[in-house]
């Protein structure tokens, strides 16, 4: 089996090997140490002699390096007894460990990688790399950092796990809801970068929406009765679904009205539009009324025959459950659409004068379209080249250059 075989089979088992070995540990770090020294072995090990269970030998292997670590710690000797009798039973490599709590065991390590004591940033690399498998080298790829700072955040992130001895286990049901807006925040902040880059040279980071969503599909199976796990992967299948029309071969970007819309990926909207149905059943939270915003335009033919007129009473429902300035640039934009620009440029001007938006390129690209719409071209055009100044991601920023040359 050849390097891409090794990361494929760690992608799909990471959160599981780690999960449970951090059950048998009762230690997070130490955990994630071992099993990505048992993915170093499996990299020198399998081109030469592929296993029949990859699977279970990552386990056995990790398993084998916790073991070893736990030796070197003279204070753990009889956890090691313990752990090292358990590895003498049989070959493991052939078994499941615990198949009736492996479920359990991935949810606690997704609450851990979002656990509260951890910053908004290390929450993001941890359940990326113990979650979802990825390196930090990919981790810096996707957001654009050094890989040094993913690797530091990590680290950072199982000091600071290790030192408030969170335990390995789900919180009860009353804390875990509680504490799953942590985890739904941290997918969605992995599946917008995805979706729109916020800096470099692509619009789109496909790979890494991608993972947000198999990470959402995972939650969603573990925690079934919450609407709002499965408001947030509707959001994400029916964002998703657009994502083949949305760029260029060349990657650049192709706007909503020019989009071919039979390159729209029918399937995901199938699965988008099942996922909205469950989470409805309760009445729509924030990211269930997003996914109704998504739905309204995945079911249109065209930007014209859109229901702008839904679109803007969504926007509503969701500025009264979940304000914030980026909700209402939004609804201007559907109310501009429904409406006309006028309105929508009050809207905007709120906004600005209330300076919730300062320093975002948003405004101003906002501010540009509507004045370009009633006609007032110079003003159209300072707008459009502010945002392009302010704006990080070179696809983005060449759109809107274009827009403004257009309007002298």
């Amino acid at each position: 089996m050849d390097t891409a075989g090794v990361e494929a089979v760690w992608r799909i088992e990471s959160a599981r090997i780690v999960a449970a070995l951090t059950r048998f540990t009762g230690d997070f770090g130490l955990a994630e140490d071992a099993a990505q020294e048992a993915v170093a072995e499996a990299l020198v090990s399998w081109p030469l002699a592929s296993p029949a269970n990859p699977a279970g030998w990552l386990m056995a292997a990790a398993r084998r390096r916790a073991v070893d670590a736990i030796r070197r710690r003279t204070t753990l000797h009889d956890r090691y007894a313990l752990l090292a009798a358990d590895l003498t039973v049989g070959p493991a490599v052939d078994q499941e460990v615990d198949p009736d709590r492996i479920d359990d065991d991935v949810l606690a390590l997704m609450f851990i990688s979002c656990h509260p004591v951890l910053s908004p940033e290390v929450r993001v690399a941890l359940t990326l790399r113990v979650v979802g498998g990825l390196s930090s080298a990919e981790i810096a790829r996707a957001f654009l950092v050094p890989v040094p700072t993913v690797q530091a955040r990590i680290t950072r992130g199982k000091k600071t796990i290790a030192a408030a001895r969170v335990p390995f286990e789900l919180p009860a049901a009353g804390e875990r809801r509680e504490r799953l807006s942590a985890v739904l925040s941290v997918l969605y902040v992995i599946f917008t970068e995805g979706s729109t880059a916020t800096s470099g040279d692509r619009l789109l980071r496909p790979e890494v929406a991608y993972e947000a969503i198999r990470l959402a599909r995972t939650l969603a199976a573990l925690q079934p009765d919450e609407p709002e796990v499965h408001g947030l992967l509707a959001l994400f299948e029916l964002t998703a679904a657009r994502f083949p029309a949305r760029t260029a071969p060349d990657g650049s970007p192709i706007l909503l009205e020019d989009q071919d819309r039979r390159r729209w990926d029918v399937a995901a909207i199938r699965r988008g539009s099942a996922a909205l149905a469950r989470a409805s059943t309760r009445g729509l939270g924030p990211y269930g009324l997003q996914a109704a915003i998504a739905a309204a335009h995945a079911s249109a033919p065209s930007v014209e025959a859109t229901d702008w007129d839904r679109i803007v009473v969504l926007y509503e429902a969701l500025g009264r459950v979940a304000p914030s300035p980026v909700v209402e640039l939004n609804r201007a934009v559907a109310v501009a659409m429904a409406s006309g620009p006028a309105q929508a440029l009050a809207i905007v001007g709120e906004l600005i004068a209330s300076d919730r938006l300062a320093g975002s390129h948003l405004v101003p690209t906002v501010r540009g379209e509507l004045l370009a719409r009633l006609g007032r071209r110079p003003e159209a055009r300072a707008e459009l080249e502010l945002a392009a100044r302010l704006c990080p991601n070179q696809r983005e920023r060449s759109v809107l250059l274009r827009k403004a040359a257009e309007l002298s």
